[in-house]
C-alpha cells in the first residue's frame, strides 16, 4: 500500500474474522491483518507486510481479533412494565390460561405499555439496549407490537428512533401491529386486521417510522389469510415484510412469507419441507431464536439439517421480549443454538454478521470485514471466535468501533 494518506485510519497487527465468504478459512479468518478506514466504510484489508512501519492514525492491535459488529436481528426491546412475576406464577403451577384470564399475558403488556410516557420507554429500552452494546451489538431490529392501537405503536417506533439518535448503533425499526389480537377487539380479530391494513401501516409507513411489516401467524395469533391481508398492504406500499411463523404449530406461514419475498421467517421451529423449499428458491432467511425455545421449554427444533442442505441462511437473534425470552445476550443465544439447535459455532457467527445483515436488507453493506462495508467491527481480546460462542458469561470486547470510530 502506497496511497495510505492522512483521511485513513488503521487497526494493524490483527487477526481478521472477515465472515466473508470469498475468503476460503473457516470464519474467513484472516491472520497477521490490517483494516483501513476511510468516511465511516472500510477501505481496504491488506496483509501486516504490506503497511509501512511508521504509517500514521494507527492503532497496532498486538495480535488481537476483528470482528464485524454483531447485528441482533429480531428483539422487542421496548415496552412497559414487566412479567417476572407471571413467570415465578408458572412456576409456581399456574396455568398460562389462567394468568392470562386475570389480565396478564401479552394484554398485561399492551396496558403497560398504552400506560407509560414516551420517556419512560426511552428509559427503559436504553438500559437494555446498553447491554446488547457492551457485548459488541452495533445493528439492531426492534419491532414494535405492545401498542396495538395507532398512538401506541407510533410512540413504541419513535422511541426506536430516538435509541438510534441517543447510542452509537444503527437500529432497524419493523412494525409489528399484527402481534396479537388487542382486548377491545376480543372475537373480532377480522376488524383489528382492517385497522392495521386501511390506517396504522398506511399513516405510520407515510410518517417514515419503519422500514419493515411484520405478523405472528400462529394459531394464537392471526391466520394464514389475516396475514396475506397485512403482507397485500404492505406490498401495495412497497415495504419489506417478514413474519413470526411455525413457532407453535406448522400453519404454511414460511410459504405465505416466502411467496411475498419476506426478508426473514422468524422462530419456525414446525417448518416442512415445503416452506424449507420455498425460502431456498425466495432467499428468505430462517432466524432462530433459540432463547424463547429455551424459556418455554419447548422440544420441537428447527430443521437446521435441511435449511443446511437446501442453502437456506440461518440467522440468529435474541428475540427479547419480556414473555418469553428475556435475555438481552446474543452471546448467549449463539450458545443455545449450538447446544439446542446443533449450529456449528461457524454457523453461530454467520448468524450474528452476515446472515443477521440480510435479514435485515443490509447484505450489501454490513455483517463482514470487506471493502466498502460499513465500519462497524470489534476487537476482542480473545484469539478466537468460538470462545464468545463457548464462554457466553465473559465477555473478552476490547474495543468497539461504529462508523470507523471508537465507541464507549
Amino acid at each position: 500500500m502506497t496511497d495510505i494518506t492522512s483521511a485513513d485510519r488503521i487497526w494493524r497487527n490483527a487477526r481478521l474474522a472477515t465472515m466473508d465468504p470469498a475468503q476460503p478459512q473457516p470464519y474467513g479468518l484472516l491472520e497477521a491483518h490490517a483494516l483501513i478506514v476511510r468516511d465511516g466504510r472500510i477501505r481496504a484489508v491488506v496483509p501486516e507486510s504490506e503497511l509501512p512501519a511508521n504509517v500514521l492514525n494507527c492503532e497496532d492491535l498486538g495480535g488481537r481479533l476483528i470482528t464485524p459488529g454483531l447485528i441482533d436481528c429480531h428483539t422487542h426491546l421496548i415496552f412497559g412494565g414487566n412479567r417476572a412475576q407471571e413467570w415465578e406464577r408458572r412456576l409456581n403451577g399456574v396455568s398460562y390460561q389462567q394468568i392470562s384470564a386475570e389480565g396478564g399475558g401479552i394484554n398485561s403488556t399492551v396496558l403497560a405499555t398504552r400506560n407509560s410516557s414516551e420517556a419512560e420507554l426511552l428509559h427503559s429500552a436504553q438500559q437494555r439496549l446498553q447491554r446488547l452494546i457492551n457485548e459488541g451489538v452495533t445493528t439492531l431490529e426492534i419491532k414494535s407490537g405492545y401498542g396495538l392501537d395507532l398512538a401506541t405503536e407510533e410512540k413504541m417506533l419513535r422511541v426506536a428512533g430516538e435509541l438510534a439518535q441517543t447510542a452509537q448503533v444503527e437500529i432497524s425499526r419493523t412494525l409489528l401491529a399484527a402481534h396479537a389480537t388487542p382486548p377491545e377487539y376480543k372475537e373480532r380479530s377480522d376488524e383489528y386486521i382492517t385497522l392495521v391494513c386501511d390506517t396504522i401501516l398506511p399513516e405510520l409507513w407515510q410518517k417514515g417510522v419503519f422500514e419493515a411489516v411484520d405478523v405472528f401467524c400462529e394459531n394464537v395469533g392471526f391466520s394464514p389469510a389475516q396475514t396475506e391481508r397485512v403482507f397485500l398492504a404492505a406490498r401495495a406500499s412497497g415495504i419489506p415484510v417478514k413474519g413470526h411463523v411455525e413457532q407453535l404449530s406448522s400453519l404454511g406461514g414460511a410459504e405465505l412469507v416466502s411467496r411475498y419475498h419476506g426478508l426473514s421467517a422468524d422462530h419456525i421451529e414446525y417448518l416442512d419441507a415445503a416452506g424449507v423449499e420455498a425460502m431456498a428458491a425466495s432467499g428468505t432467511v430462517a432466524v432462530l431464536l433459540p432463547g424463547a425455545f429455551y424459556f418455554l421449554n419447548e422440544t420441537q427444533k428447527p430443521p437446521v439439517e435441511q435449511l443446511r442442505e437446501h442453502h437456506v441462511p440461518m440467522a440468529i437473534a435474541t428475540d427479547y421480549n419480556p414473555g418469553t425470552s428475556p435475555f438481552a445476550s446474543l452471546h448467549l443465544a449463539m450458545n443455545m443454538a449450538c447446544v439446542k439447535f446443533g449450529l456449528t459455532p461457524e454457523e453461530a457467527w454467520a448468524g450474528v454478521t452476515r446472515h443477521a445483515a440480510q435479514a435485515l436488507g443490509r447484505q450489501q453493506t454490513h455483517g463482514q470485514l470487506a471493502p466498502g462495508f460499513v465500519a462497524d467491527f470489534i476487537v476482542w481480546d480473545a484469539q478466537h471466535p468460538v470462545e464468545m460462542v463457548y464462554e457466553p458469561g465473559r465477555n473478552p470486547l476490547y474495543q468497539r468501533i461504529f462508523r470507523g470510530e471508537v465507541s464507549a
